[in-house]
């Protein structure tokens, strides 16, 4: 019988599909790119032919962390938290603490400094017994800019010696005395230093109940005949940092939350 071209040609194909089947068991093909690789996709082997496995998803991968024991200090994520961290705990006092009213800002009228050199100075020139701050913020120049330095007067909670001829010497007594490193009359302190101020001064707000109105310069102070902290400085404080101070104490404080209520 004479076959037509069309049936010789799909003998042939059947033919050649039995023969590549003989020795292996192929599954279906399946697309297992990327998006479907964790599929279960029937897969043929060679060693078992005829078997159909299933794939296994793999294990997940398990992030394993430096154990933690109970009491111990967490490292600070940054050097900012580090240092706000170190920052509080150098301001804290152990012990009473003196009846703080006021915090008095001032600047040191010179390029540079820090605290040690001001207490050498102090002790020269002025006849104080120690520095007569309780914190110096540095520029830069004489120590890293926006540094707090503690004074040596604070750890003890003595007076202040920064704002003399004040009736009662109320501001010494009880004013807390911070001195930016700088001449302020035409220029303000530099970011670091003024971001540094912020901090310190929400903090002694906040812990001794200084109300924004007992945050005063130099200058304010009754009696005092001084340009201390210098003219821009001295408008900065009083506009745009007690706004910002306000504002952090209506969010953080609840006792001046109820006053300003």
């Amino acid at each position: 019988m004479r076959r037509t071209i069309t049936e010789l040609c799909l003998l042939a194909g059947l033919t050649l599909a039995a023969g590549g089947c003989s020795g292996q068991h192929w599954g279906p093909m399946t697309w297992t790119g990327p998006s479907a690789m964790y599929r279960r996709v029937p897969v043929g082997t060679i060693d078992r032919p005829g078997v159909i496995m299933a794939s296994r998803r793999p294990a997940p991968t398990r992030r394993t962390y430096a154990p933690v024991r109970l009491g111990s200090a967490v490292p600070p994520r940054s050097a900012a938290v580090a240092r706000v961290a170190a920052g509080n705990l150098a301001w804290q006092v152990a012990g009473a603490s003196r009846p703080w009213r006021y915090v008095v800002i001032h600047h040191s009228a010179t390029a540079g400094g820090n605290a040690k050199q001001f207490d050498a100075s102090h002790r020269r020139d002025r006849g104080f017994d120690e520095l007569g701050y309780h914190f110096v913020i540095d520029n830069g120049n004489g120590g890293p800019n926006g540094r707090v330095e503690v004074g040596s007067r604070w750890p003890k909670q003595k007076h202040g010696a920064h704002t003399g001829g004040t009736p009662n010497n109320e501001y010494n007594k009880l004013g807390i005395g911070i001195c930016l490193v700088g001449d302020f009359g035409r220029r303000l302190p530099s970011s670091a230093q003024l971001a540094s101020l912020d901090r310190l001064v929400a903090y002694l707000a906040e812990t001794y109940d200084i109300p924004p109105e007992n945050v005063i310069t130099h200058r304010d102070a009754p009696g005092a005949d001084t340009e201390c902290p210098g003219g821009l400085f001295h408008v900065y404080v009083h506009g745009r940092f007690k706004e910002m101070l306000r504002l952090k104490l209506a969010a953080t404080c609840p006792a001046w939350r109820r006053r300003a209520g």
